[in-house]
């Protein structure tokens, strides 16, 4: 088979495509045909050299694709050749084909045609396992969103509204804003031109944000924890503003708040196959009815994967962009 490789870090120009071993599914795993695959920052990163697969992963990037099962591994049940299916993945959606945990597959919702539901692994089990698992959002409660018009931000927006939240958005351009408010979002902040913190207690009648989902880090902690409401959670899911800022304890304390950071990547088999349950029983209904659907920027050849790297460095996109098989 052909995938994307990275013989050498660098830029855009390093992703190289490359004839290399067919995988075999092993014990408890299902072969993927692939025919589409999402791009994530952190396929950047791995492509820089700094976010290596965790050890048993394929070497290629790529966390999350759509295909069709070609084969099984020995102990799967529930799922046969043929199948539809899209998946979370540790690495190796940058392929013609990847070995995935069958806890880690989910079915395409009815609705949605195979390519698009590439879209959905990734930016679905961090939302659900980030937002409502860990942070426990509610009914009522106001969610502030950093990157709204992002893969992981057009979904959490659509989710909490289904969830009948509040959504509080920060994006870098009006037209960013606009597809966040089309989405649902009730808050727009340009974060180029507005102070976050303060734009979220004004809105709140000084109460602010109950949840926090934050993709940049240190740069925004201490306006984080500005932002959070009593009993707050924020929960850290990105570094894109650096990873070492001062923390003080003192207001978090005042606020009886609550930091989390987790990735999603890593973790054991057996969290990531509750992650993708949950996933299943709670987001999948919203999906099939069309109250939640995935956002969808533009669609680019795998082998022009150096094109979508380039793409979401430039961050003009909205949504997500896939790689087609």
């Amino acid at each position: 088979m052909h995938a994307i490789t990275i013989p050498e870090p660098g830029g855009p120009d390093a992703l190289v495509w490359a004839e290399v071993p067919d995988p075999v599914p092993g014990e408890g795993e299902a072969l993927i045909e692939v025919v589409a695959g999402g791009v994530n920052r952190a396929d950047l990163l791995q492509r820089q050299g700094h976010y290596p697969p965790p050890p048993g992963a394929p070497d290629y990037p790529g966390l999350e694709c759509s295909g069709r099962i070609a084969a099984l591994g020995p102990g799967v049940s529930g799922w046969a050749v043929g199948d539809e299916v899209c998946a979370l993945l540790a690495g190796g959606g940058y392929a013609e084909k990847v070995a995935v945990p069958a806890g880690q597959l989910l079915p395409v919702p009815s609705g949605l045609d195979l390519v698009t539901a590439a879209a959905l692994p990734e930016v679905t089990a961090t939302v659900w396992s980030n937002v409502f698992m860990v942070s426990h959002l509610r009914p009522g409660e106001t969610l502030l969103v950093h990157g709204g018009s992002s893969g992981i931000g057009t979904m959490a927006i659509q989710l909490a509204k289904a969830v009948g939240a509040r959504v509080a958005v920060t994006a870098g351009s009006a037209e960013k804003l606009a597809a966040c408010r089309e989405l649902g979002a009730d808050i727009l902040i340009d974060y180029h031109e507005q102070d976050f913190a303060e734009e979220v207690r004004a809105a709140t009648e000084g109460a602010g944000a109950d949840v926090i989902l934050d993709i940049v880090g240190a740069k925004y902690l201490a306006r984080n924890v500005a932002a959070l409401a009593t009993n707050g959670r924020l929960a850290i899911i990105g570094l894109q503003g650096g990873a070492k800022a001062e923390l003080n304890l003192g207001a978090l304390l005042a606020k009886r708040g609550a930091v989390t950071a987790t990735s999603l990547r890593a973790r054991p088999l057996t969290e990531k196959a509750a992650i993708v349950a949950a996933v299943r029983e709670h987001v999948w209904p919203l999906v099939e009815s069309g109250r939640v659907r995935p956002i969808v920027d533009r669609t680019i050849p795998l082998r022009e994967a150096a094109e979508a790297h380039r793409v979401l460095e430039r961050s003009g996109h909205v949504g997500k962009v896939l790689l087609t098989v």
